[in-house]
């Protein structure tokens, strides 16, 4: 028995030798791609057409097709902005063959819309298309622009933009909802400055969406309105979405953390037919997270797919649907014993178990470009947003709580109710011709442009309002209490008016957070709108280039009309206009230094809703100029880009209110300059990292009666900076583990104007660790190490709003 066993393994042993030797040895097809001038195409695209099996250079160009078995095939190599190379190659069983493929650039390749996905995989961004509507070198751009790429957002384990934004040169958070200041002026979600693919949009405010379907988040510095109409002096925040690719990728990533998060995310892409004519992206989103803030969740589903189709090589069609459902309550900051910052927990929520706030957002987006001819193009985008938002609130009446003499009870929140439904729908159509013309040696590269955009609420749009305190027949509510008329009140047995919401106690706040029984307030019905605004806008740009000299000039006019009184007899048209020059210069020192100046004016036009003569209207639009210098580099063999900006910007005519009444008035002027410095990149292939510093000086410097004032504008810090680094090990016994660390801080703010109310500075400590092992990676990051309490921003101490504490997240994710 013992010699058949022998010979039966002996048997197997060689059989298993001779299918070995029957196996065919595979190939593999190596090398690297650049440009004519032998600099390196980083991230450029290598593709077997006979096996639809493809890769991407590294960041030295290199690239390695592995497992090819022998035979012949054609290896297309593309790159954005170059002419694609095809070559036909035979590979014996298992030769490694060394290929190198030097692109020609092509200029008209470049889009003019943004269709096709970026295919860079780290820090740094080449290119952008919201400083010249159509896409330019950021080296060549006159403009500061700030971003965070997909690559490091993931790095970060961030997912919401107020997050993202710490990233940036000069942009600090005003308050946890989709609300930034950007060089000292507030952007936010319901201003309808912010930008989707360059396209005006709008978010509900309250709650941040997730950010999974976005490929990177940026800011345009300075006043953007002569290229998107009205906007906000400070800088315009665009978000782009992660574009179809033409070839496949896919990736499952799930996390949990801290306050019981659970996330699961999926992105999917790749080419929907043979010839890659049409072009697919899917992600999805799902997240249930609680929050360090009591009473607090969110429950969100983000589905967004997105199609291109390319049936010629002249033209490009894309389709993008973003649908967010939100669950969660609305979250109105922390607040203290009065002028005592310290007195509760950053924890403490003036939410009841009653309230909810239910969202829904879709954004719709159809582009379309077409090349008539290599010079000439035309291109046309529309974007559709729907709003709609369910909500049911506690929340502080912005005051304390008072006694029969009118004195404020330093312990008690004046309380209020709000019931809420309403809708909004935003539209913006943007469209433009775009001619490239050479005159001698000078070339133009002209834009002639109209934008129209509209935003509605409809009728229905209305609100249920409990707050104050009850009349003395305790059948009804008066908003303020009158020490002088106390006969008024209905007063308890302290002689101190009987609250219509009862007070929030800060020494007992889960008592103050249990249910509540609706139907003993007294409310008040409050419409909101219907209203309904539109905007025309008009433009002309011409992209000089003559030698080493870029020159950038703009001309738009905007036409804004408000309805007053929509949709009754009384209604009127409000309007507002304005021409907006911009001029913009670089010149190019050497291939890796350029230097730039700009000047630009905006403007934002003041609501019909601001018109009311009660408030103290109508007012004059806000109108806004900016003067920028600066210069950019890259380093490092281009692997590492650094923006360097001094500004000033000025704005006119900002509304304030006016202290103890509803009314409102327009200050002289108000002045932001500053310093900024930005960079972002590698510095080897394996080490990442993102800076940025800014000192910025942001005051209001004139008076509603022109006189001259030295006061600060709130939420705005001195000095504020942030660094982020990723370094991967490549060899040793911690081979493919990596680390990440980084700061970020910001100093001292004010939080109202002529008030000595202030949140302190801060410095925040974070880290990651990574590992990845062929298509599996595990990522742990924490957040806050240090545990620093600290506030992101505020309005009083009634509302502030704190940072989170020391957390965690876990990360598993699949790439296939």
């Amino acid at each position: 028995m013992k010699s058949l066993h022998k010979l039966s393994m002996g048997l197997c042993m060689l059989l298993s030798v001779c299918y070995g030797f029957a196996q065919e040895q595979k190939g593999s097809i190596s090398g690297t791609v650049s440009n004519a001038n032998g600099n390196p195409l980083s991230y450029s695209a290598i593709y077997i057409d006979e096996l639809k099996k493809g890769t991407s250079a590294d960041e030295l160009g290199r690239y390695i097709l592995a497992g090819i078995p022998s035979g012949t095939y054609t290896i297309t190599v593309s790159e954005i902005g170059h002419d694609s190379q095809k070559e036909k190659v035979s590979l014996q069983e298992g030769q490694e063959l060394h290929l190198n493929f030097i692109l020609k650039e092509n200029i008209t390749a470049l889009q003019t819309v943004e269709v096709v996905g970026r295919k860079e995989k780290n820090y740094k961004n080449t290119r952008s298309f919201v400083g010249a509507k159509t896409e330019i070198a950021l080296m060549d751009l006159p403009q500061a622009v700030s971003y965070a790429t997909k690559e490091l957002i993931a790095d970060q384990g961030v997912m919401r933009v107020g997050e993202v934004v710490k990233n940036f040169s000069g942009v600090n958070q005003n308050t946890f909802y989709d609300d930034i200041m950007i060089r000292g002026f507030r952007v936010n979600g319901q201003s309808n400055t912010q930008l989707l693919n360059g396209l005006r949009t709008s978010t509900g405010f309250w709650k941040q969406p997730l950010a999974n379907y976005l490929e990177r988040v940026e800011v345009l510095k300075g006043p953007a309105s002569a290229l998107f109409g009205n906007a906000s002096p400070g800088g315009v925040l665009n978000r782009v979405t992660k574009k179809p690719l033409d070839e496949e990728r896919n990736s499952l990533s799930f996390s949990t953390g801290s306050y019981n998060t659970l996330r699961a995310l999926a992105d999917f892409t790749g080419p929907l037919s043979q010839d890659k004519s049409l072009l697919y992206r899917l992600n999805i989103g799902y997240e249930d997270a609680n929050s360090f803030r009591q009473l607090q969740f969110d429950k969100n589903i983000v589905i967004a797919p997105s199609v291109s189709f390319l049936p010629t090589d002249k033209t490009r069609v894309n389709f993008d649907l973003i649908y967010n459902s939100s669950k969660s309550r609305l979250d109105r900051g922390q607040s203290t014993f009065k002028d005592d910052l310290y007195s509760t927990p950053v924890s403490l929520s003036l939410s009841s178990a009653n309230d909810y706030l239910n969202e829904e957002t879709y954004i719709i987006t159809l582009a379309l470009n077409h090349q008539f001819t290599d010079n000439f193009s035309f291109s046309t985008s529309y974007i559709r947003t729907g709003y709609s938002e369910d909500l049911l609130e506690h929340r502080g009446a912005n005051a304390y709580a008072v006694d029969g003499n009118g004195e404020d009870i330093v312990d008690l929140i004046a309380m209020q109710v709000f019931q809420r439904k309403r809708k909004r729908f935003i539209d913006n159509l943007s469209t433009f011709l775009n001619y490239k013309v050479q005159t001698g040696k000078v070339s133009h590269n002209v834009i002639l442009g109209y934008d129209y955009a509209q935003e509605e609420l409809p009728a229905g749009s209305s609100q249920l309002q409990a707050r104050g305190y009850r009349n003395a027949a305790n059948n009804g509510s008066i908003n303020t209490y009158n020490p002088d008329n106390s006969a008024a009140y209905l007063l308890d047995g302290n002689g101190n008016p009987v609250p219509n919401v009862p007070h929030y106690d800060l020494t007992n706040g889960i008592a103050s957070q249990q249910l509540k029984d609706m139907s003993k307030y007294f409310y008040n019905a409050r419409e909101f709108g219907p209203n309904f605004y539109n905007s025309n806008g008009v433009y002309i740009q011409d992209h000089v280039t003559w030698g080493k000299l870029k020159m950038l000039i703009g001309l738009r006019y905007d036409s804004y009309t408000d309805k007053l009184n929509y949709t009754t007899n009384e209604e009127e048209s409000v309007n507002q206009n304005a021409l907006l020059p911009r001029i913009g210069l670089t010149y190019s020192i050497t291939d890796y230094i350029n230097l730039y100046g700009t000047y630009v004016e905006g403007y934002n036009p003041q609501s019909a809703t601001n018109m009311d003569p009660n408030l103290g209207g109508p007012f004059d639009p806000l109108t806004s100029n900016m003067i920028e210098f600066g210069g950019k580099s890259t380093w490092f063999n281009g692997k590492l880009d650094a923006t360097f900006a001094l500004y000033k910007i000025v704005q006119k005519n900002t509304l304030y209110n006016v202290a103890g009444t509803d009314e409102l008035e327009q200050i002289g002027e108000e002045e932001s300059k500053g310093v900024e410095i930005d960079v972002n990149g590698r510095i080897y292939s394996n080490w990442s990292i993102t800076a940025s510093y800014a000192f910025n000086e942001s005051g209001i410097t004139k008076d509603a009666d022109g006189n001259p004032t030295g006061v600060q504008k709130p939420n705005t810090p001195n000095h504020q900076g942030n660094l982020w680094t990723r370094y991967n090990i490549r060899n040793g016994i911690f081979k493919d583990f990596g680390i990440g660390a980084g700061t970020n801080f910001v100093t001292e703010r004010v939080l109202q104007i002529n008030s000595n109310q202030t949140i302190p500075g801060y410095s925040l400590v974070n880290a990651a660790l990574y590992y990845q092992i062929n298509k599996f990676s595990i990522q742990l990051n924490i957040n806050n190490v240090i545990n620093k309490t600290h506030w992101v921003g505020g309005y009083d101490y009634i509302r502030l709003f704190p940072g989170t504490p020391r957390n965690y997240l876990l990360t598993v994710g699949y790439s296939f």
